[in-house]
C-alpha cells in the first residue's frame, strides 16, 4: 500500500494580492466583495437622486393643477395665476435639470462597473475592458458631471414639462375663450388677454416666445446622447424636422452600437524624468507601471554635465506612482509633468480615432 503526502490546505499558496495599504494585502476574493458593495453604494445614491427627481416633477404637477382648478373654478378673469404658475414650473424644470446631473453622474459610474466589469465575466474573454478601472478612478478622484446643464434641462423637458407647459398653456386659451362668456371674435380674445395694465397683444406675443423658446431647447438638445443612466430613444420621429437632427440622430445610433457608457475622456499627462539613475528607473517604468519610456540625452545649463531624460506618456491617475517610483530610486532626481492633449496609441487613445 502506497501514502501520498499531501500538504494541508493552509499551506497552499495563496493567490497573488491585487492591491495592498500600509502592508495589509488584498486578495482577488476580498477585491471582488469591495468592488460589490462600492456598486451597491453606487445604485443606492442613483436611487435616491432618481427620487428627488420623481419628487420635483410632483411639485410642478401639484402646482399646475392647483393653479388650473383656481383659473377655471372662478369666472372672474384669473387666468394670471396660470401665467405665474408658467414661470414657477419652469423653475422646477430648471432644479430638476441640475438634480439630473448629479442623477447621471451615479448612475454614470454604476453602468459603468455594469458593462466593463460585471458583463465581462459573462462573454469571452471573460476579463474586463482594459481602461474600465483607470476611468472608474478618475472619476472618483476628480468627479465631474457626465452631461451637459442644456442636455440635462432639454431631457427633463421632453419627457415631462413639455405635457405639464402644454396643458397650462391650453387652460390658459380656454380661460380667455369662455370666461365670463364665450368670445365672439379674435379682438375680443386678444382684449381679455390683458393682464393689468399690460395689453392683451404683449401677453400674447410675450407667451409664445417663452414657450417658443422652451420648445425650441428641447428640440435642438435632442441629439445630445452623452446620458447613460436612462434608455435613450431612437429619436427617428424627431428627426425628420431637419438633416440637424437627422445626423444628430444617425450618430447618436452609432455610440449606442457600443455597451460602454460614455463620459469625460481621461485626462492624459507627459512626464520628463531628469534623473543620474535611468537604468532601474526605466525598468520600474516597464515592469510595474506597464508604460513606456523613451530615453533622451541633454546637457545641464549650469553643470555642462550630460543628463539622461526619460520621456513618459501617463494618465493622472498614475502621476502618484510615477512619483513614488521615481522618488524610491533616485531621491534628487527632477520631475516635470504637464498635462497632454492628446495621446495616440497603445494604452492610449487609438490611431484609428
Amino acid at each position: 500500500m502506497s501514502v501520498t503526502n499531501r500538504a494541508p490546505d493552509s499551506e497552499a499558496p495563496s493567490p497573488e494580492p491585487v492591491w495592498n495599504y500600509r502592508g495589509y494585502n488584498l486578495r482577488p476574493s476580498e477585491f471582488t466583495t469591495a468592488m460589490v458593495h462600492f456598486y451597491r453604494a453606487e445604485i443606492q445614491r442613483s436611487n435616491t437622486w432618481r427620487n428627488r427627481l420623481d419628487n420635483t416633477t410632483n411639485w410642478a404637477v401639484v402646482a399646475a393643477g392647483a393653479a388650473i382648478s383656481f383659473a377655471l373654478s372662478s369666472p372672474q378673469n384669473h387666468y394670471g395665476v396660470i401665467v405665474l404658475n408658467t414661470l414657477l414650473v419652469t423653475l422646477f424644470l430648471w432644479i430638476e435639470a441640475r438634480r439630473y446631473r448629479y442623477y447621471e453622474l451615479w448612475s454614470y459610474r454604476a453602468r459603468l462597473m455594469e458593462t466593463d466589469l460585471f458583463a465581462a465575466m459573462l462573454v469571452p474573454p471573460f476579463t474586463p475592458s482594459p481602461e474600465w478601472a483607470e476611468t472608474l478612478a478618475s472619476s472618483l478622484l476628480q468627479p465631474e458631471f457626465p452631461i451637459t446643464m442644456w442636455e440635462a434641462f432639454g431631457r427633463r423637458f421632453r419627457r415631462n414639462y413639455l405635457w405639464i407647459l402644454l396643458i397650462l398653456g391650453l387652460a390658459w386659451a380656454l380661460k380667455s375663450s369662455i370666461h365670463p362668456v364665450p368670445a365672439t371674435s379674435w379682438s375680443e380674445f386678444i382684449g381679455r388677454s390683458a393682464l393689468g395694465s399690460i395689453p392683451g397683444e404683449v401677453m400674447v406675443a410675450a407667451g409664445l416666445i417663452y414657450n417658443g423658446v422652451l420648445f425650441a431647447v428641447g428640440l435642438i438638445t435632442a441629439g445630445l446622447r452623452a446620458a447613460s443612466g436612462e434608455v435613450l430613444p431612437k429619436y427617428d420621429t424627431v428627426a425628420r424636422f431637419g438633416d440637424f437632427l437627422r445626423a444628430a440622430a444617425a450618430q447618436a445610433r452609432a455610440d449606442t452600437a457600443t455597451a460602454r457608457p460614455r463620459g469625460r475622456r481621461r485626462q492624459q499627462a507627459l512626464a520628463l524624468i531628469i534623473t543620474g539613475q535611468p537604468e532601474p528607473i526605466t525598468q520600474k517604468i516597464l515592469s510595474q507601471m506597464r508604460r513606456g519610456a523613451t530615453v533622451l540625452h541633454g546637457e545641464g545649463g549650469y553643470s555642462g554635465q550630460a543628463r539622461t531624460v526619460l520621456l513618459v506618456a501617463v494618465t493622472v491617475t498614475e502621476i502618484a506612482q510615477l512619483k513614488a517610483l521615481v522618488r524610491a530610486q533616485d531621491s534628487h532626481a527632477f520631475v516635470i509633468v504637464s498635462p497632454a492633449q492628446n495621446v495616440f496609441g497603445r494604452g492610449f487613445e487609438s490611431l484609428d480615432d
